[in-house]
């Protein structure tokens, strides 16, 4: 093994040891995410939590034990923290299982946790979600089994799978701990296979509807022509009429002779 490929197994594991404290350490705030940018001059690592308050601490005391343990057991030099809130915690699937197992754990009927939870994420705008539950759901003495609820529109096989958002956890009860798995379409997703009919329609029909106004505007101004010409010759008689002199009547025949 090369000393390139050390390098980045090594990166690899601080990173996932850095998640996995992280994960442990903010629970209670509400960590769903770190990025983790390496430059000359520091280290920013961006922590995306549900409550950045407890993050930070009063005057910013929180954060800097944060920021002491992670240099000293990381080894990283100049650790600059970032604390991001997270905009729309329902269309976050690490957020949303996390509830379900605290409200599992507390003893609430796991139907209602699922259904509730299902239509929030919906109604927050969400084009797909499932929620799936597994173990001893009923309590002591019931077998294991799974319930899963789902809605809208989602992808579970290839490529486009990774678009959607996925996150596990487990609620541990006395009667044994349940599996939480919850899977979120955000709306910003775009699938390869997706196909704007309504679209491509109307803009056919307005294109008709423009090329039928043209020729009827075109027929209008053919029509008008004609018209035109029979009220400028009637105009012309007219004048002509006005410019023979008025003492003077026309002559006739006889007196032509």
């Amino acid at each position: 093994m090369s000393l390139i490929e050390r390098k980045f197994i090594k990166e690899g594991l601080n990173r996932s040891n850095l998640t996995h404290f992280l994960e442990l350490n903010l629970r209670r705030a509400g960590f769903t995410g770190v990025d983790i940018q390496k430059t000359p001059v520091a280290t920013r690592i961006a922590i995306r939590v549900e409550r950045p308050g407890l993050v930070i601490g009063r005057k910013g005391s929180n954060i800097k034990k944060l920021t002491d343990s992670i240099q000293s057991r990381f080894a990283l030099d100049n650790v600059q923290i970032k604390v991001e809130e997270v905009a729309v915690p329902e269309l976050n699937a690490k957020v949303m299982a996390r509830r379900i197992a605290g409200s599992l754990e507390r003893g609430i009927n796991f139907r209602r946790v699922i259904h509730f939870t299902l239509e929030k994420i919906m109604r927050a705008g969400a084009k797909g979600a499932e929620i799936v539950v597994s173990g001893k759901l009923v309590g002591k003495g019931g077998k294991g089994r799974s319930e899963r609820v789902s809605a809208g529109y989602l992808k579970k096989a290839g490529e486009p799978a990774k678009l959607v958002q996925l996150a596990q956890t487990q609620a541990i009860k006395k009667a044994g701990v349940i599996g939480v798995t919850v899977r979120i379409v955000t709306p910003d997703v775009v699938f390869p296979d997706k196909v704007d009919v309504m679209k491509a329609a109307t803009e056919a029909a307005e294109a008709k509807e423009a090329e039928a106004k043209r020729k009827a505007d075109a027929e209008a101004k053919k029509a008008q022509k004609p018209e035109g010409g029979e009220k400028s010759g009637n105009t012309e008689a007219k004048q002509d009429k006005g410019n023979e002199p008025r003492g003077q009547e026309p002559a006739t025949p006889a007196a032509k002779k």
